[in-house]
């Protein structure tokens, strides 16, 4: 999307319209215009009786309803006031329909959305929905629209207004309860890299001896934690209780990939690696409390607004009618807390990234491009047509295509171009390649989040998580009860042979899902002997499991540093403990390569002097040292230097866990033929190619910091720009001002506890980050706290815009207010809504 929306934005730029309006700064009233009434009364058709709203000074609202209807009305209303033109844009993504908003630009990239088919699937979940939860969607629904109803352009948000100069004719449909469901399929694109991985996979067999494989592939670290060592419900697993995966119709799950895979990851804030989380609880024996403490911090790319929006959601009396008091992280376009605590129990969230998807090689009949070969006969594919709409009046057909997997990615993913040429896979002289993936059948991930937020112990919590079906992730929980526990939910498959790491052929059924793992075999703990449950996307089961759930697991840097903290800390652990948890920036791949990097010999007394910044260090990566500065530079040189001669330029090392691991284990071989240049004459082995990184290191520096060592702060290069997903990255640069705030140094770094992340490919700029920080404390909720970036609202300028941003880079926190006296209290604006 990127470089063609900035040249559709350049063409308006020409026209003298949205620049030169803009760049002269729209007026005062026309910024202001869009902001939200925060105060006063309004009155809204629809509503059964009066709710009141009171937000605090970070813009964080608190709403209070006597019913469920109101109380979801009013979310929905809420959320349109302040994030109106996200939801808009997420919604487009979901239904593959930018090129209704942006016009000839975006129309690959519709394709590629439009076969993934993601409103289909959740046209499906919406009809097999009960009805309370239909009634829910549909009274947030009818909240949002009561705010668009005789709203325009920049009475919405000030984008509109740039908008306008691009698409005249655009104004932003009504919300229907169908969009809420898309965004939780986005966000399983956005959590997956099952068949990015393959394709991987695929092309470096071709392009690497098996001795380098096995180098670059290696075994989860035996001294690294995993989150159920030993799950005793593996012991009692039944293989005839798979549950058998259904094969949709062809209305149901389809998921042809168009030509820019890496477009849409840009509109996501995907990044190759680095999207995980960090989630810890402990019990009441290791607490100052006595009752357990919960932390959570998603890492997700950096954007702006934050795809959190946190919300507080309180029946006024909590009845069977009216059972939520709950206080949390939604997503702008959805009711409900995603992420929180209720009055009785908490819990959070980090990715598993199971190995869900898989890629099938199908053979084509030569005499007939829509049949494919299925145990010997040919078989017709079946074929759904699609029309796109595009800004101005013109439309383009689109035809989907089958297979009994899944969709045909090779016409159009470009990640497959040439893919016979790129890899050593025996391939048909006909050929397509389809994918299954769990995430385009129809599941129930929206109910289980949505039921989450009004249980009350941890059975009927399991009993909710039985239902998240995609994306899998990590659920961690606590109760003031004082239990803590753990568990994996998600449909996992179950395959008749392979491994899921490379493509398959699909003309047999050899490779075929038998089943899914069923939900009483999946990883659960409930209070652990050792007091803690500690979860970062690292390992969840260990070799005793029977079954497989992913090949490539996150190294468990970030999760044994979380359980050093833990277990080293001899005194009871408090909330202040778990902020200094949160903000740790210890770089543990620092600790392995420095003392190394130390003996090197070198020639240059300029570099010795250098060095020294080094010795002493602690290891943290503090924004205002200049050992970590120093450090990460030689990082990135010395993967350059090693990698760059061996693996295609789109599989450069971005430095991540994985990269920790195999350089850790390179450096214990000094000799290895990774170290020599095959681009040189020489042979080069360990300690020159540490030379030549640390002296290319210092130059860089130098080059941008200064000639002087001691000034350099880590935090100089390591800067966040909050952008905006869409007119943010315009190339424009006074639309970009108006949008995007930054840059702002940044202490942690890829694969630290403060996973504030960047790609050692590319640039020291923070390319992910925690998204939000929250900790709870479930011996009085109202000593939570937490803190998301860059604010809470969604206007550009507005007070709440980018407020959060100083407390999120220090590691610092607004509390996360419970009790309605202390909302009351800490109110800056108090807004009733009555019925009209």
């Amino acid at each position: 999307m990127k470089n063609k929306l900035i040249k559709a934005l350049k063409i308006v730029g020409t026209g003298v319209l949205a620049v030169t309006a803009i760049a002269g700064g729209l007026a005062f009233y026309t910024v202001r215009k869009s902001w939200p009434q925060e105060t006063g009364t309004i009155k809204i058709s629809g509503l059964k009786d009066k709710v009141e709203v009171f937000r605090d000074k970070w813009g964080i609202p608190h709403i209070y309803a006597s019913n469920q209807h109101d109380l979801f009305m009013t979310q929905g209303y809420i959320h349109a006031q302040d994030r109106f033109w996200q939801m808009d844009f997420w919604r487009h993504i979901g239904s593959g329909r930018l090129a209704e908003m942006f016009g000839k630009s975006q129309l690959d990239t519709d394709k590629f959305l439009r076969t993934l088919g993601w409103a289909r699937v959740a046209k499906q979940e919406l009809a097999q929905l009960d009805p309370n939860t239909k009634a829910i969607l549909q009274a947030y629904a009818d909240g949002v629209n009561s705010y668009l109803k005789d709203r325009q352009d920049g009475a919405i948000s000030l984008e509109y207004s740039v908008l306008k100069q691009l698409n005249p004719k655009y104004q932003p449909e009504p919300w229907q309860p169908l969009h809420s469901l898309t965004w939780v399929k986005v966000m399983a694109l956005d959590l997956s890299s099952s068949f990015d991985n393959e394709i991987q996979n695929a092309i470096f067999a071709k392009n690497l001896t098996s001795s380098q494989l096995n180098d670059l592939f290696l075994p989860y670290p035996k001294n690294h934690p995993i989150i159920v060592p030993n799950p005793n419900n593996a012991a009692r697993f039944d293989k005839t209780a798979l549950v058998t995966p259904s094969y949709p119709a062809v209305d149901s799950a389809l998921q042809p990939i168009a030509k820019q895979l890496n477009t849409l990851n840009g509109l996501l804030g995907k990044t190759r690696n680095g999207i995980g989380s960090n989630s810890w609880v402990i019990s009441g024996k290791r607490s100052a409390t006595g009752k357990p403490i919960l932390a959570n911090d998603p890492h997700l790319g950096i954007q702006m607004p934050s795809i959190w929006y946190q919300v507080g959601l309180h029946c006024t009396a909590k009845t069977s009618d009216c059972p939520y008091q709950v206080n949390g992280f939604s997503f702008a376009g959805m009711p409900g807390v995603v992420i929180g605590h209720n009055d009785r129990i908490a819990w959070g969230f980090t990715n598993v990234d199971p190995d869900v998807a898989d890629l099938y090689i199908e053979k084509i009949n030569p005499n007939n491009p829509n049949q494919y070969e299925v145990n010997g006969k040919w078989v017709d594919m079946k074929l759904v047509k699609e029309n796109i709409q595009i800004a101005g009046g013109d439309s383009l057909s689109l035809t989907v295509r089958y297979t009994r997997h899944g969709p045909i990615l090779s016409d159009t993913y470009k990640d497959l171009e040439n893919f016979n040429k790129k890899t050593s896979i025996n391939l048909p002289q006909n050929y397509a390649i389809a994918l299954r993936w769990t995430a385009l059948e129809p599941g129930n991930s929206f109910r289980a989040i949505f039921n989450m937020n009004r249980v009350q112990n941890w059975n009927e919590f399991r009993n909710s998580a039985q239902e998240f079906d995609v994306p899998s992730q990590n659920l961690i929980y606590a109760d003031t009860d004082g239990n803590i526990g753990y568990q994996m939910p998600g449909k996992i498959p179950i395959r008749a042979s392979g491994d899921g790491r490379y493509p398959v052929p699909g003309w047999t059924d050899n490779y075929e899902w038998k089943g899914y793992l069923p939900f009483s075999q999946l990883p659960f703990a409930f209070n652990p002997s050792q007091g803690y449950i500690v979860t970062a996307n690292n390992a969840v089961v260990g070799q005793n499991y029977p079954y497989s759930i992913a090949q490539d697991w996150d190294y468990g840097f970030r999760a044994k540093r979380i359980v050093d903290m833990i277990e080293s800390q001899k005194a009871p652990i408090s909330v202040t403990y778990f902020q200094q948890m949160q903000g740790d920036n210890k770089n543990l791949n620092a600790e392995n390569l420095v003392p190394i990097l130390l003996k090197i010999p070198l020639n240059d007394d300029r570099l010795k002097r250098v060095r020294n910044i080094l010795i002493g260090w602690d290891f943290q990566d503090n924004m205002d040292l200049a050992a970590p500065a120093l450090f990460a530079a030689v990082w990135k040189h010395l993967l350059a230097d090693t990698f760059h001669d061996d693996l295609p330029q789109d599989y450069w090392p971005d430095g991540e866990d994985n990269w920790f691991e195999i350089v850790g284990r390179l450096v214990q071989q000094p000799n290895s033929r990774w170290w020599d240049n095959k681009t040189t004459p020489e042979i080069e082995n360990r300690d020159r190619i540490f030379q030549q990184a640390f002296a290319k290191a210092v130059d860089e520096l130098e080059r941008t910091l200064g000639k002087d060592p001691t000034k350099w702060r880590w935090g100089n290069l390591h800067t966040a720009t909050f952008r905006n997903a869409t007119l943010g990255k315009s190339g424009i640069a006074p639309i970009e001002a108006l949008f995007n705030r930054g840059p702002f140094p940044t202490s942690g770094g890829s694969s630290i506890v403060n996973a504030i992340g960047w790609d050692a490919s590319k640039s020291f700029e923070v390319a992910w980050l925690p998204s939000m920080r929250t900790i709870v404390d479930l011996s009085n909720l109202q000593n939570s706290l937490s803190i998301h970036p860059p604010g809470q609202s969604g206007h550009a300028f507005h007070p709440n815009y980018d407020n959060a941003i100083e407390l999120w880079r220090k590691t610092q926190y607004y509390p996360m207010l419970w009790e309605r006296s202390a909302v009351e209290a800490n109110s800056k604006a108090h807004l009733t809504l009555t019925p009209k």
